[in-house]
C-alpha cells in the first residue's frame, strides 16, 4: 500500500509503541528458492538482451545467461555441493561472468560469500577463514592476493575475468555441454535456505559473515520494475545494493547494466546517456557528487526514472539540486536498510518536503524506538532503532554471541542507529550508535587507523574520528599526543599511515593535529566525540 505521494503506508500502535508497514502476502511459493524463480524468468523471451557489460563490451541474452548459469550450477552439483555449508567465495568486480557465477550458485542452492576485492589481504583471509569456502572465484588481477588463502583452506581457485596457466577459469566451465533437461535444485521450504553471505563488522572491527536467506523481501518491493527497465548499481555483490540489483534483474527480467569501473560522475553520466539507465541505486555521496558536478545536466539523465540512494544523508540543497536534474517523472528516493535484515527497512519518495527523513516502513516491517534505559519511545522521541522483519535469520556464521547481540530472542534487530519517528510516521536517522565510518563507499573503523599510528615510537596517545564530507563521506582525521621531547609533526603521521595502510580509504584525508591531551570521560576512557569537537574548534580558530 502506498499513499498519494507514493510512499509506503505506515501505522502506529500507540498502546504498543510500535510502527508497522502494511501487511502483504508474498505471491511466490515458499518451497521455491530465488534461483528457481530466476530460472523460470530467464526462460521467457530468450532472445531479449539481459545483461550489458560496458567495460567488457559484451551483451548476453536471457538464453545465454541461463545457459551459462546452468553450467555453473551443474559444475557445483557434480562436485558434490549439496549442504548449506558448501560455500563458494566470490571476490570479483562486475565483469561479464560474475552474474552467471552468482546465478549458478542460486540454481544449485549453494550460498556464495561475496567479499570486496579492494579489502586488505588479512581482512579477506579472516573473512574466508570464518566461512571456509570450497571454491574461491577471483579476478585475474587478485590471484596473487588470494592464492595463499586458497591453499590454506584447501579451496580450488577459479578466475572470473580471464585465464592463468594451470588455473581453472569460468570460461573453461562454460565450454562444457549442458543437459537439455537441466533443472535447478529443489529444497523443502527453499525460502528459508541461506542464499548468500555478505560482510559486516562489529564495533571492535572483527569481521562478521552475514547470512541472507531466500526471502522475497529482497526483491518484492521493486515489483514496479519491468522488461523495459535498464538497471545499474556501481556496487559489487558484497554490498546489499549490488545483490538487490542482481536479484531484481533476474526476477523481473530487466536489462542489467554492469561496469567494473569505480564510480565517478563522468563515468555515470556517460553510461546513463549511452545505455539509457532507468533505475539506479547508489551511495548518498554519489548523489552529492552528481548534484555538484558541472557536467550534470537534465538532458544527460533524461532516461532516469528511479534514483535510490542509501548509506547516509544528503544536504537539503543537494537533494533539491539533484531533483532538478531529473525529468518530471523521475523519483529521487532515500532508502534505509540493514544487511542483516536483508532488505530495505524504509524509503522516502518525498525528499523535497521531508528531506531529512528516510521515509516510511516497507511492507511487513515493524520498528520501535528504545532509549538507553530500555523504555519504548513515542513520536518525536529519540532512541535506538529496533527492527523486526518477521522471518528467520541464521545469524553471523560462526559467531553466536554477535548474533544474539544483533537480534534478540523476540526477533528484534538492534540496528545501532539512533533515530525517531515524526508525527507523520516518517523515520529519521540522527546518528550511528556504533563507531563505524564510511569513506568513498568503503567501511572502516577508527581503531584500524589508531593501531597503525600507535606503532610510531613518538606517539603516546591517538584518537581517530571521521570528518563528514558530502561527496566523500567520513574522512579519517587524528588527534595525536606525543611522548615527552618528541619533535614529530602532523605531516610525518600522515605519511606513516600512507606507507603502512595499503587501502587509501583509511588514509588521513581529514588531517592530523598534535595536541597536548585527549578529552576523556570520568572513567579514563577517551571521549571520541569530545576529541572531534575540540579538533573542529581548533581548525576554525587557526
Amino acid at each position: 500500500m502506498l499513499d498519494l505521494d507514493g510512499n509506503p503506508a505506515t501505522i502506529y500502535d500507540q498502546a504498543q509503541k510500535v510502527w508497522s508497514g502494511s501487511r502483504q502476502q508474498s505471491l511466490y511459493n515458499e518451497e521455491l528458492t530465488v534461483g528457481q524463480i530466476i530460472f523460470r524468468q530467464l526462460q521467457r523471451q530468450p532472445q531479449r538482451i539481459f545483461q550489458i557489460s560496458h567495460t567488457d563490451n559484451t551483451r548476453l541474452t536471457r538464453s545465454q545467461m541461463l545457459q551459462n548459469a546452468a553450467k555453473v550450477g551443474c559444475y557445483l552439483r557434480d562436485r558434490g555441493f549439496k549442504k548449506e555449508t558448501d560455500l563458494v567465495g566470490l571476490l570479483a568486480r562486475n565483469s561479464t561472468h560474475v552474474g552467471a557465477l552468482a546465478y549458478g550458485c542460486l540454481f544449485n542452492g549453494t550460498p556464495f560469500h561475496a567479499v570486496n576485492p579492494n579489502l586488505e589481504q588479512k581482512t579477506i583471509a579472516s573473512l574466508y577463514g570464518i566461512t571456509k569456502p570450497r571454491i574461491l572465484c577471483c579476478d585475474v588481477a587478485d590471484y596473487e592476493k588470494i592464492k595463499d588463502i586458497g591453499a590454506s583452506l584447501g579451496a580450488r581457485i577459479v578466475t572470473v575475468n580471464g585465464k592463468l596457466e594451470n588455473v581453472l577459469s569460468v570460461a573453461d566451465l562454460l565450454q562444457k555441454p549442458l543437459s537439455e533437461d537441466y533443472e535447478p535444485a529443489q529444497f523443502k521450504r527453499g525460502v528459508d535456505r541461506t542464499m548468500a553471505i555478505l560482510c559486516s563488522s562489529g564495533t571492535t572491527g572483527t569481521p562478521k559473515a552475514v547470512t541472507l536467506s531466500n526471502s522475497r523481501k529482497l526483491f518484492e518491493i521493486y515489483s514496479y520494475l519491468g522488461s523495459d527497465d535498464v538497471q545499474y548499481a556501481p556496487s559489487t555483490l558484497d554490498w546489499l545494493t549490488g545483490l538487490i540489483t542482481l536479484v531484481t534483474a533476474g526476477v523481473f527480467g530487466t536489462v542489467r547494466l554492469i561496469s567494473s569501473e569505480m564510480f565517478s560522475t563522468t563515468h555515470f553520466l556517460d553510461i546513463c546517456e549511452q545505455h539509457e539507465i532507468s533505475w539506479t541505486i547508489m551511495a548518498n555521496s554519489h548523489v552529492a557528487m552528481l548534484a555538484n558536478c558541472p557536467s550534470t545536466r537534465a538532458q544527460r539523465l533524461r532516461s532516469l526514472r528511479h534514483m535510490l540512494f542509501a548509506g547516509g544523508h544528503c544536504l537539503v540543497a543537494t537533494l533539491k539540486k539533484m531533483q532538478s536534474f531529473l525529468h518530471g517523472s523521475g523519483i529521487l528516493r532515500n532508502a534505509y536498510g540493514l544487511t542483516e535484515v536483508g532488505t530495505l527497512i524504509s524509503y522516502n519518495n518525498d525528499t523535497q518536503s521531508k528531506p531529512t527523513s528516510v521515509g516510511r516502513l516497507v511492507a511487513n516491517i515493524r520498528v520501535k524506538i528504545v532509549d538507553s534505559s530500555g523504555q519504548l519511545q513515542g513520536p518525536n522521541r529519540m532512541g535506538e532503532v529496533l527492527c523486526h522483519n518477521e522471518q528467520p535469520w541464521s545469524g553471523y556464521v560462526g559467531n553466536p554471541v554477535a548474533t544474539a547481540e544483533m537480534r534478540d530472542s523476540a526477533g528484534w534487530f538492534h540496528t545501532g542507529d539512533i533515530g525517531y519517528f515524526d508525527e507523520d510516521h516518517y523515520l529519521h536517522i540522527v546518528e550511528r550508535k556504533k563507531d563505524m565510518l564510511k569513506y568513498m563507499g568503503m567501511m572502516y573503523y577508527p581503531h584500524d587507523v589508531e593501531e597503525v599510528i600507535a606503532q610510531m615510537p613518538d606517539v603516546a596517545e591517538v584518537c581517530v574520528f571521521g570528518l563528514w564530507r558530502e561527496t566523500e563521506g567520513d574522512a579519517a582525521a587524528a588527534s595525536v599526543v606525543l611522548r615527552s621531547g618528541s619533535k614529530l609533526d602532523a605531516k610525518q603521521v600522515e605519511l606513516f599511515v600512507r606507507k603502512n595502510v595499503s587501502v587509501t580509504f583509511k588514509h588521513l584525508h581529514g588531517g592530523v593535529r598534535i595536541v597536548p591531551q585527549l578529552a576523556k570521560s570520568a572513567n579514563g576512557k577517551v571521549n571520541r566525540q569530545a576529541v572531534k569537537a575540540s579538533y573542529l574548534k581548533d581548525a576554525t580558530q587557526s
